[in-house]
């Protein structure tokens, strides 16, 4: 099929002030619509911008554009996070497994939805390549779909594709996707690695994130055997386990033998990986991060990180205080998900303290931190000096194990506030 291209600048004409309208996440921002309406600017007032996390450029975000622009994050990037902080822009908390639903029951009404695909098919079907996740029910209810359409997407298998008969606005702009390549764990990561990787079991099914501490468990996951991966996204730290065999998803209930993300960030090398790869399953996040479908996999091992943690065990992963930071994204999806699974171990990982040397196992979290994970639902907290199983303990137990995986310097004045608090 021969769709109508139009320039980026006329597609964009879709765009009124006073509209909603949605950004593609993650590394499928699409710059060439994101640059055209940003050059709108001084004709619209008071656009209302949805989105999760975007790679690359917010320049809507800038200083002198926020009487045309405001930024509504599900989960706040390091593109949005000074103009959040400072008022062009805020957070709508929510777990990500429920965004979709936002939209689809009009709660959220969008306009306009700018997105990145794939060239359309014989058939006529583009993919929305690496970012399924809350996209697909964007691009559903949107009143208008404006595509930047571009070669280096790959096309993805699973709730990816789209017909060219449901897309509005059609431009023709080719450029590599935003890349992000794997950092090497340092030393207090790679200590991290092992104890999670202690904790994960032959025929597993993981979930993880991003970063050096996600990638630093998967380098020690060599030696197990029949791992699966049902995660909200995965990068290129599982690939090694892929080729060796070790993840190869055999144990899986749900989806066997498939890898199974709602999004994807990392290399080229990635994105090449699943080009037309029939093994790896996108799917649309109100599916992939609903608790009742994780927990259905055997042995389900949620591995997930946090700013801070109390002696209680309530879990900050969200905001520093009352400066939002991230999000709750799919960290209390998983964490019940896994916690629901037979044989499943929800696991908080974090270093003990931060860059600053400050502990980050806490006697109370800042005054106006968010509790993403609570008490009731932590079962494992892991630092470079050991794993605190919680589950099951009382308020005065789980401080005690806390405190002994907190860091030497901080665990006396951790053990004074524990007896001044249970007077024990």
């Amino acid at each position: 099929m021969n769709p109508t291209f139009l320039s980026p600048q006329a597609a964009v004409q879709e765009i009124r002030s006073g509209a909603k309208v949605f950004i593609h996440s993650v590394a499928a921002a699409p710059s060439s619509l994101i640059s055209a309406m940003v050059d709108r600017a001084p004709e619209l007032k008071d656009v209302q911008l949805y989105q999760l996390h975007t790679e690359g450029e917010a320049a809507y975000a800038r200083p002198e554009l926020q009487e045309s622009f405001f930024v509504n994050a599900f989960f706040i990037g390091p593109n949005v996070r000074q103009a959040i902080a400072e008022g062009r822009g805020s957070y709508i908390p929510v777990f990500l497994s429920e965004v979709p639903r936002l939209f689809r029951e009009g709660i959220i009404k969008l306009d306009v939805a700018l997105i990145s695909v794939s060239p359309p098919d014989a058939h006529g079907f583009c993919s929305l390549g690496t970012s399924v996740d809350v996209t697909r029910a964007a691009v559903e209810t949107a009143s208008v779909v404006i595509a930047q359409v571009n070669r280096h997407m790959p096309r993805t298998h699973g709730d990816t594709q789209l017909h060219i008969s449901k897309i509005h606005k059609m431009v023709e702009h080719h450029e590599l996707l935003h890349a992000l390549s794997p950092v090497a764990p340092n030393p207090i990561e790679k200590r991290i690695g092992e104890y999670v990787s202690w904790l994960v079991e032959d025929g597993a099914t993981l979930q993880m994130g991003i970063g050096s501490i996600p990638n630093a468990v998967l380098l020690e996951l060599k030696n197990h055997k029949d791992l699966g991966i049902h995660t909200e996204m995965f990068s290129d730290g599982v690939l090694p386990l892929i080729e060796s065999g070790v993840v190869n998803g055999r144990k899986k209930k749900k989806h066997a033998g498939k890898l199974v993300s709602t999004f994807l960030l990392g290399s080229q090398a990635l994105y090449d990986f699943v080009h037309d790869n029939p093994q790896v399953a996108m799917l649309d996040a109100e599916y992939v991060n609903q608790s009742r479908i994780i927990m259905q996999n055997p042995r389900v091992t949620a591995i997930n990180s946090a700013i801070e943690v109390d002696l209680t065990g309530q879990v900050c992963a969200d905001s520093m205080g009352t400066s939002m930071y991230s999000g709750v994204g799919g960290q209390m999806d998983f964490i019940r998900g896994a916690s629901l699974s037979d044989g499943g171990k929800p696991i908080i990982a974090l270093p003990s303290v931060t860059s600053k040397g400050q502990s980050r196992i806490v006697p109370l979290l800042k005054e106006g931190a968010g509790v993403v994970t609570t008490r009731a639902h932590v079962h494992y907290v892991v630092t470079e000096y050991g794993i605190a199983y919680l589950y099951g303990k009382n308020l005065v137990q789980r401080a005690k194990a806390l405190i002994d995986i907190a860091h030497p310097s901080h665990r006396e004045t951790l053990e004074q506030a524990m007896n001044q608090r249970y007077r024990c």
